[in-house]
């Protein structure tokens, strides 16, 4: 069993999934922190210096107790959260679209190579060897 198990992992497969999983992370990181540390300032001072981050709809407020700390935090919809992540979506969407743009014109170029002359029919074979023979 632990021979199967290994002969699993160690395909090629199995490790390429792997590999793109962790890139996938820290592409998301890098991704987050662009949208939330660079674009987000721009958007948001475009927007008249509003921060998306904190718009949001309470529905019950915080409760505090006699020393004034947080007994019972508020209740809120986070909806300013939601248009970071749309934003952060569709600037990774044309990323992603970017790349895969480039991917293929790279893709289409190896294809282009010109093809081998295609092999001698039958018959120009057939003509070929009879032309030796009366050669000689």
């Amino acid at each position: 069993m632990w021979k199967e198990f290994k002969a699993f992992i160690m395909t090629g497969n199995v490790i390429d999934l792997a590999v793109a999983v962790l890139l996938a992370g820290a592409v998301g990181l890098v991704v987050k922190g662009f949208v939330g540390d660079i674009m987000m300032p721009f958007v948001g001072h475009f927007a008249g210096g509003v921060d998306f981050a904190e718009f949001k709809i309470i529905l019950s407020e915080a409760i505090l107790n006699d020393a004034g700390e947080v007994a019972t935090p508020e209740s809120a919809i986070y909806y300013g959260r939601w248009i970071n992540t749309l934003i952060n979506l569709v600037i990774v969407g044309f990323v992603l679209f970017m790349i895969t743009k480039a991917y293929n014109k790279t893709k289409k170029k190896a294809e282009e190579a010109p093809a081998a002359p295609p092999a001698p029919s039958n018959e120009e074979v057939l003509l070929g060897e009879i032309r030796d023979l009366l050669k000689k």
